[in-house]
C-alpha cells in the first residue's frame, strides 16, 4: 500500500526536472555569447543543437510524466506552461546560431556581445526562479528575481535602440543593418522567452501564496 507521501513525493520530480530545463536554456545563452566573443573556445552549431535537443528531450520527458503522475507538485497546466516557454529558450537562441554563422563577416564589427550578456544574465535568473518553485514558493524572493528580470530585459531595449541609432546614421551599408536587425531581434525574442518563464513562476506563487 503506498503512503500519502510516497504518493505526493512522486509529483516532486517535476521540479527536478524543470530546473534541469532551465539550466539547459542557461547553457544555449552562455554558449551564445562565447560564439559572439569568440577564439579558439567558442562552440559551434552542435553545441546549440544538442542544448535544444536535450530541452526537447526534457520536455517531452515532463509531458509524459504529466500523463503517468496522478499527484504533481503544482498545478498541471503551470508545468505545462513553463515546460513550453522554457523550451522557446535554446530554440530561438538556435536560430541566432544558424543565422550568425552564416552572416558574421557582412556584421563584423556590430557589438552583440552586450546583448549576448543580457541573454546570459536573464537566463540565470530564469534557473534562480525555477529554483525557488521547491523552496516553499516563496513571494519575496520571486518578487526580487521577477523585479531584476524586468530591469534586465530594459536594459536591453535601451542598448538596442542605442545599437539602431548608431546602424542607420551610419547608413553606409543598408544590408548590414538589415542582417545585424535581424540578429539584434532573435536575441530580444529570447530575451523576452526569458521573461515569459519569470512571468509564469511569478503568477504560480502569486496564486499559491
Amino acid at each position: 500500500m503506498f503512503s500519502l507521501q510516497t504518493i505526493f513525493g512522486k509529483g516532486d520530480k517535476f521540479y527536478g526536472l524543470l530546473e534541469q530545463s532551465a539550466e539547459a536554456a542557461c547553457e544555449s545563452a552562455r554558449a551564445l555569447r562565447q560564439l559572439i566573443s569568440g577564439g579558439a573556445g567558442a562552440p559551434g552549431m552542435a553545441a546549440f543543437a544538442a542544448s535544444r535537443q536535450r530541452e526537447k528531450a526534457l520536455a517531452a520527458q515532463i509531458s509524459e510524466e504529466l500523463v503517468n503522475t496522478f499527484v504533481t507538485a503544482l498545478d498541471r497546466e503551470d508545468i505545462e506552461a513553463l515546460n513550453a516557454a522554457l523550451y522557446k529558450i535554446p530554440k530561438t537562441v538556435e536560430k541566432f546560431a544558424e543565422r550568425y554563422a552564416i552572416v558574421h563577416e557582412r556584421v563584423a564589427g556590430v557589438d552583440f556581445a552586450q546583448r549576448a550578456q543580457v541573454l546570459e544574465q536573464s537566463a540565470e535568473v530564469v534557473v534562480e526562479m525555477i529554483g525557488e518553485l521547491r523552496r516553499g514558493l516563496r513571494i519575496d524572493p520571486v518578487r526580487k528575481l521577477q523585479d531584476r528580470l524586468q530591469a534586465l530585459e530594459s536594459e536591453g531595449d535601451r542598448m538596442l535602440v542605442a545599437t539602431y541609432r548608431t546602424l542607420y546614421a551610419e547608413g553606409s551599408d543598408p544590408m548590414k543593418a538589415m542582417l545585424a536587425k535581424d540578429l539584434f531581434e532573435l536575441i530580444e525574442k529570447a530575451i523576452d522567452k526569458c521573461r515569459d518563464v519569470g512571468n509564469i513562476v511569478y503568477s504560480i506563487v502569486l496564486k499559491n501564496s
